[in-house]
């Protein structure tokens, strides 16, 4: 294993030179224990080290896709110094490629600056959300970043808009979330509230802070910090509450999405933003703070919402 690699997690070493493999196989040959770090057995968040031999098992990987295919593309930048680059994600753009997307932000960025030595994605959006999104480009930086991630040192704000009203007395949403895969083959998240269910013990605790920031005639818009970065986190807890997300196409409204998308407010888009994010410098140790607006799509929706309000 070359000097790049040094201090990176298991999982993301597997998945980056692993091209083609899933990773529910990666997860799955690490938890069998076929793979080993220098003969001996290893987890997920085992860190490979430089000069380490990684064994893992013989594999049938899809063809290496064809990367010229890819367009070159930036995104826009909120912050970026020789460590790292926070982007403001628009909606419907996989942060990376795979099930079945060809490619995302980290490979069209990685094409567009094709002097850049590295580029790491720290942590992942859903493709529906906008909003910021970190991005190595040194190992040392994408170590320190995840570190805080992992240790909750971090600040991840978001604005969602939901369908109802949220009480404001609810401003802490404590339930588990068990990730499983569908009859139709797709990756899905739900909560379980119930400790007896069979499955609590898979589950692992997720917690969303919610505060009211405005309540429209038959929406809410949500400001929601949250402790734990599970997967859709987010969009199942406020599910689960009876609130979901205007515009989620996997846990939300069905029939009331269609109507807004092709109503007179043609809003065709999931309204969760990733707003603001808080963390320190990986290298100076500076407390950074960066914020991205609302979308003008989001905006637009609010300010149509806010003329139905009735008059006093």
């Amino acid at each position: 294993m070359d000097d790049g690699s040094d201090g990176q997690r298991l999982d993301n070493f597997l998945m980056r030179e692993l091209k083609g493999a899933p990773k529910t196989l990666v997860y799955r040959i690490i938890r069998s224990g076929e793979v080993r770090i220098n003969k001996g057995r290893c987890s997920a968040d085992s860190r490979v080290a430089a000069g380490d031999v990684v064994r893992v098992p013989p594999l049938r990987l899809a063809d290496k896709a064809d990367d010229s295919a890819v367009p070159g593309r930036e995104f826009p930048v909120v912050f970026e110094d020789e460590h790292l680059i926070v982007v403001d994600k628009p909606a419907g753009v996989a942060v990376h490629g795979g099930s079945g997307v060809s490619f995302g932000v980290i490979e069209q960025l990685r094409r567009a600056r094709p002097q850049a030595r590295f580029l790491e994605l720290v942590h992942r959006l859903d493709k529906e959300t906008s909003g910021l999104l970190m991005i190595a480009k040194k190992r040392s930086a994408l170590n320190h970043l995840q570190d805080q991630l992992r240790d909750r040192e971090t600040g991840k704000r978001y604005a969602a808009l939901v369908w109802g009203h949220w009480s404001a007395s609810k401003k802490v949403v404590d339930v588990p979330l068990l990730k499983f895969v569908g009859s139709d083959g797709e990756r899905w998240v739900r909560a379980v509230p119930n400790p007896q269910d069979p499955s609590a013990d898979q589950a692992k605790r997720s917690i969303s802070l919610v505060r009211v920031t405005e309540k429209l005639p038959q929406h809410s818009l949500l400001d929601v910090t949250i402790k734990t970065g599970r997967t859709h986190q987010i969009r199942v807890h406020l599910a689960h509450e009876g609130h979901s997300i205007v515009g989620d196409p996997k846990y939300g409204d069905f029939e009331a999405n269609r109507l807004m998308a092709r109503g007179a407010l043609r809003f065709d888009r999931m309204f969760l933003h990733a707003r603001e994010l808080r963390f320190t410098h990986p290298a100076t140790g500076q407390e950074l703070t960066l914020t991205a607006p609302l979308p003008p799509a989001c905006e637009n929706l609010l300010a149509a919402l806010r003329k139905t309000a009735p008059t006093v």
